[in-house]
């Protein structure tokens, strides 16, 4: 049997609205709903953002506990990481929700550009998140938007500031920083196995019409995959996607085609060491 196949959905994001697509979930009670149909799909991890009641990006604690503790009641086993992405708040707010111990957290080790701005994460500020992750026993997710986030990654893991294998995600096709180059997908892959081991977990993610480009390379290649409304409002050209769930099973059916079971909960915590 082929390995596992991990799915994260990423259900909120900081940037699409109500406006864009009716089914981004933005408040707390919406996001729990929107879970726990993506974890019913198939989703073993929840990537999660939250909102201001104006649908603002917020970095709340707050919030984060509310929606920590409805997706464990909901969603039993299922993986929950927060983001401490750039466009939620500045500085070590960034990283205020982290002392509630979810299960992940992202971080992204350098800066890059995005479409309109540079999204700075600086160097004190990713090793303050770092070490704020092994005080509370927080898996990261090292979001890598570049080759050098790669090599950074395993530049902290030989400093002890990631104490796990690094469980790199690839991020292509932002505007502006790496596109959905297959040459370059097969590279980070190569570069995964040279840092750390041929049996290293690795994850990618597409944006927008790439989501679902990413999707097939990730499981074709035995990666684990990431969808969801923040990286893509829309099914396909012509139609929104009705709701996180649905893009989750999209990948389930990739998943399927490649031979490949979709993770459960608790398999995905063995593979990605995960109590």
């Amino acid at each position: 049997m082929n390995a596992p196949c991990i799915i994260c959905v990423a259900i909120t994001g900081s940037l699409p609205r109500k406006a864009d697509n009716p089914a981004v979930p933005i408040t707390v009670s919406e996001q729990i709903e929107s879970t726990h149909a993506a974890f019913e799909a198939g989703a073993s991890i929840v990537h999660a953002h939250v909102r201001n009641d104006d649908e603002t990006p917020s970095s709340d604690p707050g919030k984060f506990a509310a929606l920590k503790d409805g997706v464990k009641k909901h969603c039993p086993g299922m993986i929950i990481q927060f983001s401490t992405g750039g466009r939620s708040g500045a500085g070590q707010t960034r990283g205020g929700m982290l002392p509630l111990g979810p299960d992940m957290a992202s971080l992204s080790v350098g800066s890059n550009n995005f479409p309109t701005r540079v999204y700075e994460n600086p160097p004190d500020l990713v090793d303050w998140l770092a070490a704020e992750m092994v005080f509370h026993a927080i898996k990261p997710e090292i979001e890598a938007f570049d080759l050098s986030h790669i090599l950074k990654a395993a530049d902290m893991h030989r400093r002890g500031q990631i104490k796990d294998t690094p469980y790199v995600q690839f991020v292509m096709g932002v505007k502006n920083a790496m596109p959905a180059d297959r040459q370059v997908f097969d590279f980070y892959v190569q570069t995964v196995k040279r840092l750390f081991g041929e049996d290293a977990q690795w994850c990618a993610a597409g944006i927008g019409a790439n989501q679902m480009v990413l999707n097939e390379w990730s499981v074709s290649s035995g990666g684990h995959a990431r969808t969801g409304l923040e990286d893509n409002i829309r099914f396909n050209k012509a139609q929104l996607a009705p709701s996180n769930a649905a893009l989750v099973q999209r990948v389930a059916d990739i998943c399927a085609q490649h031979q490949r079971p979709v993770a459960t909960p608790s398999e995905a915590r063995r593979i990605l060491r995960i109590t």
